[in-house]
């Protein structure tokens, strides 16, 4: 099948995407084409890291509030939330009452006293700059409040060329890899470096936990580290999830994700083997950042991830990258293992649920969450069918989350309304085989209704 990239270059160019988003999708474009196998990592290719190369911030930890003053906080927002049921920014939903993800983040950065910026896509823009009008100290230097991640066209996997249904289906987000091309966008890289910002502290705006700390871009400084990656332990939950390894060839850091893993059966979800997962919230240093851009011709040479997807009974792929990955482009990058508690997204409704309940204790002027001590992280599963969409969720907890201190594991199958007052202890599963409300009390064990 020949390769069809110049009905690629020619759909963007009349969709008015900038020249260099064309340029990048036409560079993985053709790496794509040229070769099926693209980003797969074998255990012939990588290795778990070293305990020891791994930073721990009690080590390293340095008196670092100053330098934070020098990092720009970056927010990755361009995702709508669609598992959920949602159609409108995620980051716009309610955390506490009155208290969406956008405010808390405006919040945390309006106490520490930093800059802040968006990374939105095309359908959250909108819904997140009208939001933040009401926040009119977030404006500072004359800096925007966002800027827009590009957009890449669909592959029809059958000819190879674009899709053209005409309108949103013929495009995907490029992930957030795409922000090193979208930060140069009217000369907003180089305008942070002239206002003195040496470090950008990114993270996905539905992790409430990635609150920046001042002594890691100190430790950075001090020891001339240009990159790096806050890693977890994995729990049996992550095992589906990508994780932290050394490439063979070069001994540098690098970051396998789902969509790279071989078809053969290895030790992709061996959490004991590969332990670290990356929680997305990366340190990088703007300079280095700016040179590497240059050295590689304006577009970093990330890993593609090869996402099989179908648009309305079509199949297509999109090529997306991941900016975890660009930790193997810069060299004595550095990952540094961090609390829990600094990772805390919300993808589906049981993460919001253990986000609302009393697990977790927020300051609402200056927007820090804190994992309550002594408490351990619930693995919650809500029945999809009747739990999957915020507006299910919403109508089956009128009253709030319940008290989830005490509890380590629960699952709910069939239509349970909680009722206010409700605790939960030790492993806790609830089963209802028609709709039903479990009232006021604690609870234990099997309960069925």
């Amino acid at each position: 099948m020949p390769h069809r990239v110049e009905d690629f270059v020619a759909k963007m160019q009349a969709a008015g995407c900038s020249q260099p988003a064309i340029a990048c999708f036409r560079r993985y474009y053709l790496r794509y084409r040229a070769d099926t196998s693209l980003g797969v990592l074998t255990e012939d290719d990588i290795q778990p890291p070293p305990a020891e190369d791994l930073l721990h911030p009690d080590r390293e930890s340095l008196a670092g509030e100053q330098t934070l003053h020098h990092t720009v906080v970056i927010k990755l927002n361009g995702g709508l939330g669609t598992s959920m049921g949602l159609t409108r920014a995620k980051s716009l939903l309610p955390v506490r009452p009155g208290l969406t993800f956008l405010d808390i983040a405006a919040r945390q950065a309006m106490d520490l006293g930093l800059r802040l910026l968006f990374m939105n896509s095309y359908n959250t823009r909108r819904d997140t700059l009208e939001f933040l009008a009401r926040y009119p100290g977030l404006a500072r230097d004359g800096l925007p409040l966002d800027f827009l991640q590009n957009q890449f066209p669909r592959i029809r996997t059958d000819t190879g060329g674009p899709l053209d249904f005409g309108d949103g289906r013929d495009w995907n987000p490029p992930g957030h890899g795409d922000l090193h091309l979208a930060i140069q966008e009217d000369g907003l890289l180089d305008r942070l470096i002239e206002l003195g910002t040496r470090y950008a502290f990114v993270s996905n705006s539905d992790n409430l936990g990635a609150v920046p700390i001042g002594s890691i871009p100190a430790y950075m400084e001090a020891a001339g580290v240009p990159f790096v990656m806050e890693v977890c332990q994995r729990q049996p939950m992550d095992c589906k999830g990508g994780h932290l390894a050394v490439r063979r060839d070069s001994g540098e850091l690098c970051l396998r994700e789902a969509a790279q893993r071989p078809k053969d059966a290895d030790r992709f979800e061996d959490i004991a083997f590969y332990s670290w997962f990356n929680t997305n919230n990366l340190w990088i240093d703007l300079r280095a950042l700016r040179d590497a851009i240059a050295w590689h011709g304006g577009v970093l040479p990330l890993p593609l991830l090869v996402n099989p997807k179908k648009a309305d009974g079509v199949p297509v792929v999109q090529l997306e990258t991941a900016l975890g990955a660009a930790i193997q482009l810069f060299h004595g990058a550095r990952a540094m293992v961090v609390p829990r508690e600094r990772f805390a997204p919300v993808k589906k409704t049981r993460d919001l649920l253990v986000l609302r309940s009393d697990v977790y204790t927020l300051n609402e002027v200056s927007g820090r969450l804190s994992q309550v001590c002594g408490t351990t992280l619930p693995r919650v599963h809500l029945d999809e069918a009747h739990y999957g969409t915020i507006t299910q969720f919403e109508a089956r907890f009128p009253e709030g989350a319940p008290s989830l201190r005490e509890c380590r594991s629960l699952t709910v199958h069939g239509p349970v309304v909680f009722a206010g007052q409700v605790r939960l202890r030790g492993t806790v599963s609830i089963t209802a085989d028609r709709p039903s409300r479990l009232p006021p009390g604690t609870y234990e064990g099997t309960v069925r209704l």
